[in-house]
C-alpha cells in the first residue's frame, strides 16, 4: 500500500515506526527539516521537505498514487490537515484522514460536511484518551479494558502484583481442564519487554501483564485474579489543565467530586468559568507538598495528564504512596513506558498508540471494525467480522491453519457470545475478536475475506 504521511510530529513519527515494517511504500511531508531528519533515521521512506497544504508538494508526493493519506500535523495545525486532506482526496488519493482539535467536527451532524468534502475519516488523539480514562475510571481493578461488540466481549488487562492469588500458578490450574466451558481465556502475557501466548504449564510472576478476553459473565472471575477490587470513584484529583484534563473533568464532574489542579494561574482563571461543580487549584503538582495540602491522599483516583512524562510518573508515584487506589499517567515517551508499568502505575495512557490503532486499521486487507494497539505489550486485538464462505469459516478453528502467533479469542453471534476454543466453528457474519503479535498482523486479513 502506498502511505503518505503529511506531519513527522510525535503521531507521524509513531505511524511510521508502526507501519515501516508492513511492506508498505511510505512518504512522509513535513515543513521542518530537523523533524524530516529524525524521522528518516527510522526506517526506509521517501522524505519530501514542504508543508502539506502545497499542491506541488503533494504532486512531487505522487498523490494520484497514494491508497491512503494522513494528515498528522501537530494539534494547532488543525486547518492544515483539513485543507490538505481535501486537497489530497481531489488529487486522487483514495482514502484520506486527518487530526483534528475541534470536538465540534465529530458530531453526527456535522460528520457529513466532511465526508461530502472527501475527508473519510477525522480523528482527536485527546478525546480518545479522555475517553478511555473515564471507562478506566469505572473499571478500576483493571489495567485496561477494551469492549467489543457493544461490550457483549471485553479484553481486560490485570496486573501480577504482589496480592494477587495466582501468583506461582500456572494457566491449566487456574483455568481448570474443561476449556470448552470457559467465559474467559487468557490470550498473552507481558513479561520483561516480551509478549508470549502462554501454554498451559506456563506460571504467572510477578509484575506480568495479564490480557484476558472474557464476556460479561466472567468479567468478576477475571478480575478477582488481581487480589484488587472495583474502587467506586468519588473523589478525583486531576493533574494538568491539558485538553485531555478538561475533557476527563467535563465528562464526571456531575458524577464525582473533581479537583482539576494546573500550575499556570492564567490557564485557571479561564477554566474556573468552564466548569459548574469542578474544583479548579493553581498549583504545581511538582511539589507533592501542595499536592498534600489540597487533599491528594484523601483521593479515590489521581489522573496525572500534564504535557511532562516525568512529572506524571512522578506525581502518580506520590499518590500511590500515599495510598491513593487507582492511578493513571499520560506518558508520551514510549520509553518511559516499562518504567512506569514497573513501579506501579496503575494505567499507562499514551496518544501515540491509541491514535495508532485507529488508523492502523485502514491499512488492513479486509474490513476491521475495531483494533487496539496494547500500551502494555506489543501486540494488537482486533475485530472482524467473517464474510460468507470466507477462509475462517470452512472448519473447526484447530482445521483451517491459523497463524500460531494470532489467536482467534471470542465470538459475537446475534445476541450470544463464547470464548473460542480450537473445537469452535465460526459462521458467516459472526464478529470475531482476534489477539495478535507482530509477526501475525499481516497473516489474518485473509482468513476473514
Amino acid at each position: 500500500m502506498k502511505i503518505i504521511i503529511a506531519g513527522a510530529g510525535e503521531v507521524g513519527s509513531h505511524l511510521v515506526r508502526m507501519l515501516g515494517d508492513e511492506s508498505h511504500d511510505i512518504t512522509v511531508i513535513d515543513p521542518n527539516e530537523e523533524r524530516i531528519h529524525h524521522v528518516s533515521q527510522l526506517t526506509d521512506l521517501v522524505m519530501i521537505e514542504g508543508r502539506s497544504t502545497s499542491i506541488e508538494t503533494l504532486i512531487k508526493a505522487n498523490i494520484h498514487k497514494a491508497d491512503l493519506f494522513i494528515a498528522v500535523n501537530p494539534s494547532e495545525d488543525q486547518d492544515m490537515n483539513i485543507t490538505s486532506a481535501i486537497l489530497a482526496k481531489r488529487m486522487g488519493a483514495k482514502k484520506v484522514i486527518a487530526r483534528i482539535n475541534n470536538d465540534e467536527y465529530l458530531k453526527s451532524n456535522y460528520k457529513e460536511i466532511f465526508v461530502d468534502i472527501g475527508i473519510d475519516y477525522m480523528f482527536y488523539p485527546e478525546k480518545i484518551a479522555a475517553r478511555e480514562i473515564i471507562e478506566l475510571l469505572g473499571q478500576t481493578s483493571s489495567t485496561e479494558y477494551i469492549d467489543f461488540s457493544g461490550g457483549k466481549l471485553l479484553m481486560i488487562v490485570i496486573k501480577m502484583e504482589e496480592d494477587a492469588p495466582i501468583l506461582g500458578t500456572s494457566l491449566k490450574n487456574v483455568t481448570g481442564s474443561d476449556v470448552e466451558q470457559l467465559d474467559y481465556r487468557v490470550v498473552a502475557i507481558a513479561r520483561n519487554g516480551r509478549t508470549i501466548i502462554p501454554g498451559p504449564a506456563e506460571e504467572f510472576k510477578l509484575h506480568d501483564m495479564v490480557y484476558v478476553i472474557s464476556n460479561q459473565s466472567g468479567v468478576k472471575e477475571v478480575l478477582q485474579y488481581s487480589g484488587k477490587t472495583n474502587i467506586d470513584v468519588n473523589r478525583l484529583m486531576i493533574l494538568g489543565g491539558s485538553r485531555i484534563g478538561r475533557m476527563v473533568a467535563k465528562g464526571l464532574e456531575n458524577e464525582v467530586n473533581i479537583k482539576l489542579v494546573d500550575y499556570d494561574r492564567e490557564k485557571c482563571e479561564q477554566m474556573a468559568n468552564m466548569f459548574n461543580k469542578a474544583l479548579i487549584i493553581n498549583a504545581d503538582g511538582r511539589n507533592t507538598d501542595a499536592l498534600i495540602e489540597e487533599g491528594l491522599p484523601t483521593m479515590d483516583a489521581f489522573v496525572a495528564v500534564t504535557e511532562s512524562s516525568e512529572t506524571n510518573i512522578l506525581a502518580c508515584m506520590a499518590a500511590k504512596s500515599m495510598g491513593v487506589g487507582k492511578t493513571i499517567a499520560e506518558i508520551e515517551n514510549i520509553d518511559y513506558i516499562k518504567l512506569a508499568e514497573s513501579i506501579g502505575i496503575d494505567t499507562i495512557i499514551n496518544k501515540k498508540i491509541i491514535t495508532g490503532g485507529r488508523i492502523f486499521r485502514f491499512t488492513m486487507n479486509t474490513d476491521v471494525q475495531a483494533i487496539k494497539c496494547l500500551t502494555g505489550s506489543d501486540a494488537e486485538v482486533l475485530e472482524f467480522i467473517a464474510k460468507p464462505d470466507s477462509p475462517v469459516t470452512r472448519g473447526r478453528i484447530k482445521d483451517v491453519n491459523f497463524p500460531k502467533d494470532v489467536i482467534i479469542s471470542g465470538v459475537t453471534r446475534g445476541d450470544q457470545t463464547f470464548i473460542a476454543t480450537g473445537s469452535s466453528v465460526i459462521n458467516a457474519n459472526d464478529r470475531v475478536v482476534v489477539f495478535a503479535l507482530p509477526s501475525g498482523i499481516n497473516k489474518i486479513g485473509k482468513f476473514f475475506v
